[in-house]
């Protein structure tokens, strides 16, 4: 089910969600311009050298950042053991990911592995939420923040919308961190923050009706669908698929959007405007839920 459009017009010009569209997709923009450019060769050799002879850097690190990344693996060195250098460039594109990426490994082993970043590697938990590996990763997460952030922007006011969308988002990277504390594979996208808003509007605007393509056999129609409905069927989906992904690869991060989800169900409430209702909680409190 791929969301259209939903039916409440926001009150106010939603500055911030705006700003972070237009962010995400400058952002994604730079990394396309970064790909035309000419590959890091020499700087990527004599950075990862002088990493080699840093002696208080744990090898341990070194084979779960350099031997599982998908970034790395059509650039692993031959043999780490006989001290050999990349036989082949990085792209740049690839270098600037790499940099603001969030690797586990990295985080929670408070090592910095080349390439390094000028900023302390806590800040990937927010660098990483801007950076986005394919148009449809980026388009597909602009998509859900146009129609579900204006509304809860309106219900929390442009300064706790921001607030509560990083808040969600660094949740939903410790979320995916604590399944994989010593994974190397980077974790990029606004998934997790995005996660975060959709379980914002689930409880402030369960029964507002979202245009929803449906794809029925062989056909494709648009349906008008209640929110609570959409929305929590997207989150069931993630749950089945987190589930069914443990144990195993997987290029999606499942847990970030389970672990922004629930961090949006519950931090809608203190970051809502005064009397604002949580719609969907009052409706469970009174035993009611309306079609």
């Amino acid at each position: 089910m791929i969301p259209i459009r939903d039916m409440i017009r926001s009150r106010r010009f939603p500055v911030v969600t705006v700003s972070l569209i237009v962010i995400n997709l400058l952002v994604f923009l730079y990394q396309g311009y970064l790909g035309t450019q000419e590959p890091l060769w020499d700087d990527w050799q004599d950075e990862r050298i002088a990493w080699l002879q840093a002696e208080h850097v744990p090898p341990p690190i070194f084979d779960l950042y350099y031997g599982a990344s998908e970034l790395q693996k059509n650039l692993r060195s031959t043999s780490r053991i006989s001290g050999s250098v990349w036989t082949y460039p990085i792209g740049q594109d690839d270098w600037f990911l790499m940099q603001y990426a969030l690797v586990p490994a990295e985080l929670l082993g408070g090592q910095d592995l080349p390439p390094a970043i000028p900023v302390p590697i806590w800040l990937t938990l927010i660098s990483a939420m801007f950076l986005h590996g394919s148009i449809l990763h980026v388009l597909g997460n602009m998509l859900y923040l146009w129609i579900f952030g204006d509304n809860v922007e309106d219900a929390m006011g442009p300064v706790r919308f921001l607030i509560f969308y990083l808040l969600c988002g660094a949740l939903a990277s410790l979320a995916q961190i604590a399944i994989g504390p010593g994974s190397s594979v980077p974790l990029v996208g606004a998934s997790g923050a995005i996660a975060g808003v959709l379980a914002a509007y689930f409880m402030l605007y369960p029964y507002a009706r979202v245009l929803t393509l449906i794809p029925i056999f062989f056909f494709l129609r648009l349906v008008a669908v209640p929110a609570v409905f959409l929305l929590g069927f997207w989150f069931i989906l993630q749950v089945i698929s987190g589930a069914g992904s443990l144990g195993s690869s997987s290029g999606v991060a499942w847990f970030a959007h389970i672990g922004g989800f629930i961090a949006g169900l519950i931090l809608v409430f203190p970051f809502r405007r005064r009397g604002i209702p949580v719609t969907l909680w009052q409706s469970l409190r009174r035993g009611r839920f309306r079609r």
